[in-house]
């Protein structure tokens, strides 16, 4: 009975259901899939992101990600319509957390890619997308919901490598651009300079 209880207690004190962090709001996305078999996810790609281009606050990105974005609701969104993408995170600017896809399955967020040897990024990493405009900076709560998530999530995967979306698709991507306090997230993270892309330090 003991070892009942007290796996009973283990489970129900872990972060996760799955691939389902429970400190995030959930809004499932149909746009996702299998990762590859042999898939070993241990690399979290940073992006960011804003509709209409700088504005904050609203739910259109929220509307991307479940196909739900009314493409005549602003000039902008014509020049995507039809597009169907999604990221496992995404953190508005005051550090409210959505997830959209299961840890455990493969998003769309990262495209084309290479990194570290490997091309397609997405079969074996996490896409965290940052409220916010490339180039940008962001927000002090965005980075502590950032680090909380981060932990939780080098306690369930092999987190080994962060990277930008830019350092993925150089030339094709730019986000999130030089507003990302890299030197400030490899300090709160406590994670070793090789897990990171070479970059300036602030």
């Amino acid at each position: 009975m003991t070892d009942t209880m007290n796996k009973s207690a283990s489970a129900s004190d872990s972060p996760w259901d799955g691939g389902w962090y429970r400190f995030a709001r959930h809004l499932r996305s149909p746009n996702f899939g299998p990762r590859p078999g042999a898939a070993t996810i241990d690399l979290l790609v940073l992006h960011s992101i804003s509709l209409p281009p700088g504005v904050y606050g609203g739910d259109q990105v929220q509307a991307l990600f479940t196909n739900q974005l009314d493409w005549s609701a602003h000039p902008y969104f014509q020049s995507i319509q039809g597009m169907q993408v999604s990221s496992h995170f995404y953190i508005q600017r005051q550090g409210e957390l959505w997830q959209f896809v299961s840890c455990d399955d493969r998003a769309w967020h990262a495209g084309v890619s290479h990194y570290r040897g490997r091309d397609n990024c997405n079969d074996d990493s996490i896409g965290i997308e940052f409220e916010g405009l490339e180039g940008d900076t962001f927000e002090c709560a965005q980075y502590e919901t950032l680090q909380s998530l981060v932990s939780a999530l080098a306690g369930r995967y092999p987190i080994a490598h962060i990277a930008g979306h830019e350092h993925l698709a150089p030339g094709r991507k730019n986000d999130p651009g030089i507003g990302m306090d890299w030197a400030l997230l490899q300090r709160s993270l406590g994670l070793a300079p090789p897990c990171f892309p070479a970059v300036t330090k602030k």
